[in-house]
């Protein structure tokens, strides 16, 4: 019996009083957990203990999300345990799977800047460098899509009832966080004290979630902090009559770790944001900070030993939040505080959209947080001075962190930083030529680009273990420790008998896909139909109402022109955020498709809609494997780059997309041949954009536009029209929708012909995933420690 499962037979008896032949699913589950996350612990232990030994450099990686998915089989899988543990529940006449799925999604992030986070984790573990992840304990996560009616509505994702096993609660680590009051200055012997007043307190409470590392016993860790109040009830103001006053520390701790992305259409919204992200990068800071002294004695190495990284603006207030650290707590100058910390900070930017990069009102800003306010208007001054003495007093306008009384958090980040990164070849040349170019003057050499990368033993090891085996068999390397070696695949390019199998496997992955469809949905769907998928963050610049315009369209030549397509299923998982009126319009008329497309007897035998509510990792871990083709179809120069177009490659789907992203390298990787390019390109949408696009235009000259936004206005979901979008097409369509129609129908009807032919579709297939190994986020991870970070392994 090993270790593992003797601690297994143990914790049943001990909390439980059962043996795990008694045990039901719920405590072995809960038994899984703890003991998982013990084993780890332990390790982690031995792994502080080299740290401590070598006082090497460490990292600590800021951000508002990581979307890891379910811990329980990542960490199993990564400590070489899942057979083990498989094999002792099956022995006992139990499903591993059935323990697996009791595990909630972490209610930790939303989109692909928490999924680049976690797979960043996970590579960095595996690869033994030490780096610690930093966010919030967000108690309801982002929220539980349901559909009703073909509507999104929004429910509380309670994960942390079944989820909270995994994580170390670490009192002994709590920090104090200020909110509101004001400060007075006093000189004493020592220097300038800043004294704070009439304050709100908030402590934050450390819960440490473990992250494995693949086939190593280094462990680094993800700190979630909790708010909860200092004193959560102020007699004194009660017996005053103040009585919701006297409750206010508590209503805001209980607001700030609640949900993730609350809504910020309004200004509590705004300002429930402020004090989430101040609150997390302040006790994250305080903590790295009050470590590293305990250690040196100084901070005048600290940026010698200590690099944080702030992904994307959200933990923008690290930088004034270190500042006041060093100052106010360590009676250090002004200008040797900004030289520490100007060598401290890396900052990757995630997005040129301008309602991306954060602006904060002064107004709203400043008496939530006056201390820090006061440092960042000193640090704009210094740098506005600066610009001066320099000879960019012109570009000030667009450099300024204040400007017309908005704090403009990217200006921030970079004038604070020592390097800036974009996040794909497209995107950081965007960055340096266009959006940011007037800071590259004036910082030359401090943007660089990383491109994005995905945990592979994640999206292929543990997703997709039948392709996985198969590829080991046959290559006879282990490509999941080296994703670089699954280009051996390439010498098999012409050989038949790889092609079918490949093309089995997939069959095997679209036939679980449609079991899991017909289980939550009730639509039967064919199996040897195209799998046509867009998974991801319904926003308009990803254009999923353009997929939505092919599926009309393709539904009128079927209905009305004896067209006899290749049958189809469109598959969408999708969350809008809760106050997009725009995009959840765009989720009901996607529903209304699959409705209208159901009840018609002609139609529904040539192409289906599924839309998968809930759309999560999870999910993502069943629908990737199954893709035959990747909608990557944003507007050219809008997407930073994309990860779901890598894990769709990884798994031999192939790529429909226009020139945008990381869509540039994989064309680059796989050649014309194997993708399916459309659309205007970057130069083409920015020119176009310059000169004054009409969408009407290409309406009234382009018949199949007509004709497909006309029946669009007859089309019944429920009592709800689409007029409203319709119109919104004809007479804005700001991403290029109907500029790109055209060219997107045709690439799909090239989609059409080319799947027809299996053995070409499959050597396609087979070329994708042969040179998805750049796309690694080992390749990534090691760019950032090697070539910004400059932090070694663990020996």
């Amino acid at each position: 019996m090993s270790n593992f499962t003797e601690s297994i037979k143990k914790y049943l008896e001990t909390t439980f009083g059962n043996s795990i032949e008694e045990a039901n699913e719920r405590q072995l589950y809960q038994t899984l957990m703890v003991v998982t996350r013990d084993r780890l612990s332990a390790l982690r232990y031995e792994y502080n203990k080299k740290l401590k030994q070598t006082d090497q450099k460490q990292a600590y990686y800021m951000s508002m999300e990581f979307l890891v998915g379910r811990t329980l089989r990542n960490n199993l899988f990564n400590l070489g345990l899942e057979e083990e543990v498989k094999d002792l529940l099956y022995e006992k006449g139990m499903d591993i799977d059935r323990i697996y799925n009791m595990e909630p999604d972490p209610g930790l992030g939303n989109g692909g800047l928490g999924r680049l986070a976690s797979c960043y984790m996970d590579a960095w573990t595996s690869q033994d460098y030490p780096v610690t992840g930093f966010s919030i304990l967000y108690e309801f996560g982002i929220f539980k899509q349901v559909i009703q009616n073909g509507w999104q509505q929004e429910y509380p994702d309670n994960w942390l009832e079944y989820g909270s096993y995994g994580l170390v609660y670490r009192k002994d680590e709590g920090m104090e966080i200020k909110f509101y009051g004001r400060t007075s200055e006093t000189w004493t012997k020592t220097g300038l004290k800043i004294n704070y007043h009439d304050y709100t307190s908030i402590i934050a409470e450390p819960y440490d979630l473990m992250i494995s590392g693949y086939k190593t016993e280094s462990v680094n860790v993800l700190r979630l902090w909790k708010a909860k109040a200092n004193s959560a009830f102020n007699m004194k103001l009660f017996e005053r009559g103040e009585y919701a006053k006297s409750m206010e520390a508590d209503a805001i701790a209980t607001s700030i770790s609640k949900l993730l992305y609350p809504a910020d259409d309004n200004d509590n919204g705004k300002a429930l944001r402020i004090k989430q992200q101040y609150f997390f990068t302040s006790a994250s800071l305080q903590q790295i900070v009050k470590a590293h002294f305990k250690t040196h004695g100084t901070l005048d190495n600290f940026a010698e030993k200590v690099v944080i990284h702030i992904n994307d603006t959200h933990p923008a207030m690290c930088i004034p939040e270190l500042m006041r650290i060093l100052m106010d707590e360590y009676s250090y100058s002004w200008e040797e505080a900004w030289d520490i910390t100007t060598k401290t900070f890396a900052y990757t930017n995630h997005t040129i959209m301008a309602e991306a990069l954060e602006k904060w009102s002064v107004n709203l800003f400043e008496p939530i947080l006056p201390r820090i306010y006061t440092i960042i208007k000193e640090i704009n001054n210094r740098f506005c001075k600066y610009c001066y003495e320099n000879g960019a007093a012109g570009d000030i306008e667009t450099m300024a962190i204040i400007h017309h009384g908005m704090i403009r958090m990217a200006n921030l980040c970079i004038v604070s930083s020592y390097n800036v990164n974009g996040v794909s070849k497209l995107h950081s040349d965007i960055l340096i030529e266009d959006t940011f170019k007037d800071f590259n003057k004036i910082y030359p050499g401090k943007f660089n680009n990383v491109t994005n990368g995905i945990a592979h033993r994640r999206w292929i090891g543990q997703a997709n273990p039948e392709l996985t085996k198969y590829l080991t068999d046959l290559l006879g390397v282990n490509f999941l420790k080296d994703l670089s070696a699954i280009e051996n695949l390439m010498k098999f390019k012409d050989d038949k008998s790889v092609i079918e199998n490949l093309n089995r496997i997939k069959d095997i992955k679209k036939t679980q896909l449609a079991r899991y469809i017909k289980n939550s949905t009730g639509i039967n769907i064919d199996n040897t139909s195209i799998f046509d998928i867009q998974v991801k963050r319904l926003h308009e610049y990803k254009r999923q109402l353009l997929n939505a315009l092919h599926i009309i369209y393709l539904f009128r030549e079927i209905k009305f022109n004896a067209l006899r397509p290749q049958p189809r299923t469109f598959i969408f998982g999708a969350k809008a955020s809760s106050g997009y009126v725009m995009a959840k319009n765009i989720i009901k008329l996607i529903c209304s498709l699959s409705d209208m497309i159901e009840a018609d007897p002609l139609v529904r035998n040539y192409i289906k809609v599924i839309f998968i509510e809930d759309y999560r990792v999870t999910l993502a871990e069943i629908i990737i494997p199954a893709a035959n083709i990747s909608e990557q179809i944003s507007q050219a120069g809008k997407e930073a780059s994309g990860t779901g177009n890598m894990k769709f490659m990884l798994n031999g789907a192939l790529t429909l997309g226009t020139m945008d992203g990381a869509n540039v390298e994989i064309h680059g990787a796989v050649g014309d041949n194997n993708i399916f390019i459309f659309g205007l390109t970057t130069p083409e949408v920015n020119e176009l954009f310059a000169k004054g696009y009409k969408p009407y235009d290409y309406y009234i000259s382009n018949p199949e536009i007509k004709n497909t936004l006309d029946f669009m206005r007859t089309i019944d979901g429920n009592g709800t029209n689409f007029n409203n979008i319709v119109d919104y097409l004809i007479n804005h369509d700001p991403y290029m929708c109907l500029a790109d129609f055209k060219s997107y129908i045709d690439k799909q009807k090239e989609v059409a012909e080319i799947y027809q032919d299996k053995d070409r579709w499959g050597q396609m297939s087979l070329v994708n995933i042969a040179k998805s190994g750049i796309f690694s986020a080992d390749r990534s991870t090691a760019e950032y420690v090697n070539n910004i970070w400059n932090i070694e392994k663990v020996k």
